[in-house]
């Protein structure tokens, strides 16, 4: 099918239209070649498209035409790009080209590879386990840094919020932030077993980051990978007799196991109490276990036990999850957006003005939203997370603006990575070209105050700005995305909601953290030594609203007008 707009033409075989409620993310089914082992350039554990595209461009790069190459590279053979025919013209003028590039983000790591962008959680946003390739190896810490980031973790800092570490930036950026292998450290015990829930799975990568005392002990997997791309996986763990893997069902067709997050350390209860006890004001504890609960897993029950011995009543955050199913009645509000809705309901504070705070969302990749933007963004999206307060006032919530942060092609061309960055950014030209409307919500990615404007983001953030930018009324990190397969959508007109995947974030209200305003201020910098009480958002506000020539990252598109920071094209195919 071929569609002509004002910002050019896409030509798109009718068998690769994607479904409504695809967000981009979900694994490939093809199996790597020779049984886990993949061909060049190709890798060895299931992953999706976008992020193949980016390994094979990593290991094969496509260097630019026309000799526009940074100094520093020193470019070999410069390879005829492919035809553009079916490229997405993303600059408004044909005659200039540095418009076409963008690029990543850290939703457990960034890029293709997973090592190079920024994680957050409410402890560490664990990613997406990629195994780096052509020596892109983040900086690992060394003994010291370890005991640095033990320090931090027992520092002053209320939100237990930090950002994962970001090979290629200035490195007073990375002090205030974690490692995998800082919270695996046996600096927080003598770890007995564990267990990794995530999307994309690199297990020899991921048995690596453990220190060697503990690469023996029991490790769950908990995974959502189907067919060939789970045979795969097992195949790759057969090596470790210490691993198993648990399959999260996933029945609803484009759903995705995406959960991230990765808890404090939390005290044992003393022998013969209740397994109600140790409960947080937050019910986290109880909605954990729900969680957990809901994979219907017996490797999963376990856990649950474990939970049950554990005292979790100093948590402050609110756990939302999202699991896969049709809900009715009151189960509708145990997940997804209905679940931020209750929550913000119930326990936020109003705020004066409320309805000039704008709601922002920061996401790495998008799925449909519907002809227009009140089949979904603006009407059941929006009276979710405009919610604040209970009161008749907080449900007239159609005037309240909506930022959406997503990079643009030039932020992915220029990042650190260059364009594979991209392969962790999954829009797809399938799903931008039925909604071109929604790119009018969307502004520019830029983290000057973490040091990370050239680390594209894989981390997925929702929050209330005042409108001068100052305060929030809450903080979210989720591994959810911008998709209705994430927060759920409406069926039986509203009697009913549908969710297609498996999410997990924590919400932070500042009446948890004893501030009875209503809101956070915002730290100034996020590794600045401000107040304490200020909440470290990891980019800038306000976001910059794209200009008439930026363009959304798309992935499956081809772009060879100008370079990136390697002197490289992106051609997916």
């Amino acid at each position: 099918m071929s569609q002509e707009t004002d910002h050019g033409k896409w030509t798109v075989s009718s068998s690769d239209e994607s479904a409504d409620d695809d967000d981009g993310e979900k694994p490939s089914t093809s199996l790597p070649h020779e049984a886990g082992r993949g061909k060049e350039g190709e890798p060895h554990f299931p992953c999706s498209e976008a992020r193949k595209t980016a390994l094979k461009r990593k290991s094969s790069p496509l260097k630019h035409q026309d000799g526009s190459f940074p100094e520093e590279l020193a470019p070999s053979q410069k390879q005829k790009p492919p035809e553009e025919g079916l490229g997405w013209c993303l600059s408004s003028s044909d005659g200039e080209e540095e418009e076409e590039v963008k690029v990543q983000k850290g939703k457990e790591d960034a890029t293709a590879n997973g090592r190079q962008t920024e994680y957050c959680t409410a402890l560490k946003e664990q990613g997406r386990t990629q195994k780096p390739v052509l020596g892109q190896e983040s900086s690992e810490p060394s003994e010291q840094q370890v005991q640095d980031a033990w320090d931090l973790l027992s520092g002053r800092n209320p939100f237990r919020f930090f950002l994962t570490k970001v090979k290629g930036i200035k490195s007073k950026y990375n002090l205030g932030a974690l490692h995998i292998k800082d919270i695996l450290s046996p600096l927080f015990g003598t770890l007995v077993s564990s267990a990794q829930f995530n999307y994309c799975i690199d297990v020899e990568w991921l048995v690596k980051q453990y220190p060697k005392e503990f690469r023996d002990k029991p490790l769950l997997i908990v995974h959502g990978e189907k067919r060939e791309s789970k045979a795969a996986l097992h195949e790759e763990a057969h090596p470790y007799k210490n691993v198993r893997l648990c399959q999260a069902k996933l029945d609803i067709a484009y759903g995705t196991h995406h959960t991230i997050w990765l808890s404090p350390l939390y005290p044992r209860l003393p022998p013969g109490t209740a397994a109600s006890d140790g409960e947080s004001h937050t019910m986290f504890k109880t909605d954990l276990i729900s969680y957990l609960m809901s994979y219907n897993a017996p490797a999963l029950s376990e856990w649950v036990e474990i939970i049950k011995q554990h005292d979790l009543s100093e948590t402050r955050v609110y756990l939302l999850g999202s699991t896969p199913g049709r809900y009715q009645n009151n189960e509708k509000e145990k997940w997804g957006h209905l679940r931020l809705r209750k929550l913000l309901k119930d326990h936020a504070t109003q705020v004066l003005d409320q309805n000039s705070w704008p709601v922002i969302g920061q996401f790495s990749s998008i799925g449909s939203m519907g002809a227009d933007q009140s089949k979904w963004l603006c009407s059941e999206f929006r009276d979710s997370f405009a919610s604040l307060g209970n009161s008749v006032k907080s449900l007239t919530n159609h005037d309240i603006p909506i930022c959406l942060v997503y990079p643009t092609v030039e932020n992915v061309r220029q990042s650190l990575e260059g364009y594979p960055a991209g392969g962790s950014l999954p829009y797809s030209i399938q799903t931008a070209q039925k909604q071109l409307w929604l790119h009018s919500y969307f502004h520019q990615w830029s983290a000057e105050t973490s040091g990370r404007s050239h680390a594209m983001p894989h981390i997925k953030t929702y929050m209330r700005a005042s409108p001068d930018f100052q305060k929030i009324a809450w903080f979210l990190v989720t591994s959810a995305n911008l998709s209705k397969a994430a927060w759920g959508a409406f069926e039986k007109n509203g009697s009913q909601l549908m969710i297609r995947s498996y999410e997990l974030g924590v919400l932070f209200l500042p009446s948890e953290f004893g501030f009875d305003t209503g809101y956070f201020e915002v730290k100034e910098s996020m590794f600045s030594d401000g107040p304490v009480s200020s909440f470290p958002v990891p980019y800038d506000l306000p976001p910059e609203k794209y200009g008439n020539k930026d363009r959304p990252w798309i992935w499956n598109i081809p772009y060879t007008r100008a370079p990136d920071t390697h002197g490289n094209m992106w051609v997916p195919k």
